[in-house]
């Protein structure tokens, strides 16, 4: 997120960093100087205008309402806000609008959910979406340091002679893929729960048929997805194609002949959302499929908060 924030022409007069107590004291570089990291307290948001917060949900339940009445515009990319009624859930490509002078609080969406909307977006508007199927490849950097330490051993081990090891999930991630591991109601998993509700909401479409198998593989950074589109009008690939050519923040990487299609790393470390491989399903009237990649950890999460927050900004000083 500074990283980020760092290349941005933001007009930042102050920056201020805070993390647990483990983190507090230590010192970051942001734009060629020092900034110390502090644990919150009671007034640490007087005087912010904005407050990007990425922690785990218990530490935005206790603090983004304190940012809020301290006077800040948070962006909060936990799961608690996201569902919640008369909270934005914001992708600013499809559903900037939503974020306005008046919007105290916008929650960011999932990893998943968020370059999915993107593409879904253009096709939507043009034909209408009846049903969506997803099938994620996620990448281990999703679900943290330590799951992304365990990539590297246990292919270690296993490179060196040894069996499979789990370290971090239920079984090996090194040379496997693995479900998210948290199963709930009617056999899907949290984070396909997840995509299915967020995406409904970012797109503002209640109703619309969603169905979802997510799965964690054994890339570092990126995020793929295989999207099956059956949408209420006809629209056929060249208008899909085009279409997406001109949607912001979409690339479109198809091109069959030269092996030209999105891949991890290709989206690695980059703000865009890859689309390729775009083709009728030939199962379904009304077909569209599509594959995707997008960096997990940039518009899939900190520049999507960003962005977020500039829109505020922009918003802001319109009305002033």
């Amino acid at each position: 997120m500074l990283s980020i924030l760092e290349k941005r022409p933001w007009p930042v007069r102050e920056i201020r960093l805070f993390a647990s107590r483990r983190s507090a004291g230590k010192t970051v570089r942001f734009r060629g100087r020092n900034v110390h990291v502090a644990v919150l307290k009671p007034g640490s948001f007087v005087g912010v205008d904005v407050a990007l917060f990425d922690a785990p949900g218990d530490v935005s339940r206790r603090f983004v309402s304190q940012a809020v009445r301290e006077g800040a515009f948070v962006v909060d990319h936990s799961s608690i806000y996201r569902m919640e009624k008369g909270i934005p859930l914001v992708v600013p490509e499809v559903n900037g609008h939503l974020v306005t002078p008046r919007t105290k609080l916008a929650a960011g969406p999932n990893c998943v959910a968020i370059p999915l909307a993107v593409a879904l977006a253009p096709l939507a508007r043009a034909a209408g979406l009846a049903h969506v199927t997803v099938a994620t490849y996620q990448a281990i950097s999703g679900a943290g340091v330590a799951a992304a330490r365990a990539l590297y051993a246990e292919a270690r081990g296993v490179l060196a002679g040894r069996p499979p090891r789990s370290t971090v999930f239920s079984h090996p991630i090194a040379f496997n893929c693995v479900a998210h591991e948290t199963f709930e109601k009617e056999g899907y998993t949290d984070e396909e729960w997840k995509i299915v509700g967020e995406i409904r909401k970012i797109l503002g479409l209640s109703q619309l048929p969603v169905s979802v198998a997510a799965v964690r593989i054994p890339v570092l950074r990126g995020h793929s997805m295989a999207v099956f589109v059956e949408t209420k009008k006809p629209l056929s690939t060249g208008t899909a194609r085009k279409l997406l050519a001109r949607a912001p923040s979409v690339v479109l990487a198809d091109d069959p002949k030269r092996r030209h299609y999105p891949t991890p790393l290709m989206a690695a470390g980059k703000d865009a959302v890859y689309v390729g491989r775009v083709r009728r399903d030939i199962g379904v009237k009304n077909g569209i499929v599509l594959w995707l990649s997008c960096d997990n950890l940039r518009k899939g999460a900190a520049l999507n908060a960003v962005q977020i927050a500039e829109a505020a900004l922009f918003r802001i000083r319109a009305k002033m």
